[in-house]
């Protein structure tokens, strides 16, 4: 897999920097231990954070800039780290999809990093692009509905756009018959912290979705 950066990313973030595991997984409707680590986080988030110290974190501040400097309202288009991390504080419920979307989510939840997760067999080509949503390009969010993606960052394959961090796209969502994972961690932030999300997801991956063949990549 190659994945490539644009220039109009790059004008905007110079800072930018990727990562990416891919791996051989086995996926679950539910793991009742995974539960108990996410549980357990969003107890103590709750005693230790408010509203308005989501926006500090450093992952998510770097991408609300870059939704701005992009011309995207942030606040309108949340990035899903901040999304998830509101949900906690307002007592609404996480949601449960499947053990490796929850797995991901967890990781976005601890880092502030907005991860996108894929199900690797259903990408067209092995070359993705992080360019910038144009007008009246189609996406069909999970969960959501044709979104607006212009001005937001995009990964593109042959096909067309895949991964946001607001959304993901449902032709390339992860479910239970997902057995070739791609997850992309985007630091919008830069490079620090990264190699210890990445290390802390594969950690996951291996524990509870049997991870195997295992590839990363940083760029």
């Amino acid at each position: 897999m190659n994945f490539i950066v644009s220039e109009k990313i790059k004008s905007v973030c110079p800072q930018f920097a990727g990562a990416a595991i891919y791996g051989r997984v086995t996926n679950s409707a539910h793991n009742a231990a995974l539960w108990e680590q996410i549980n357990s986080f969003t107890e103590e988030y709750k005693q230790n954070h408010k509203l308005e110290d989501i926006k500090k974190n450093p992952a998510i501040l770097a991408t609300r800039k870059a939704y701005k400097a992009l011309g995207k309202d942030p606040n309108r288009y949340r990035p899903s780290a901040e999304a998830l991390c509101r949900r906690i504080l307002r007592d609404i419920p996480l949601y449960q999809i499947d053990t490796l979307v929850d797995l991901i989510n967890l990781v976005s939840l601890k880092t502030g990093y907005s991860i996108g997760g894929f199900d690797a067999e259903k990408i067209d080509g092995g070359k993705l692009i992080l360019g910038v949503g144009e007008a009246d390009e189609p996406f069909d969010a999970i969960g959501r509905g044709i979104l607006n993606i212009e001005g937001l960052p995009v990964y593109r394959d042959n096909m067309g756009g895949i991964g946001t961090p607001t959304s993901d796209e449902e032709r390339t969502k992860i479910g239970l018959s997902t057995s070739r994972l791609l997850t992309i961690i985007n630091g919008y932030n830069g490079k620090e912290g990264l190699e210890e999300a990445v290390a802390y997801m594969k950690t996951l991956l291996e524990e509870y979705a049997e991870l195997s063949d295992c590839k990363i990549y940083y760029f």
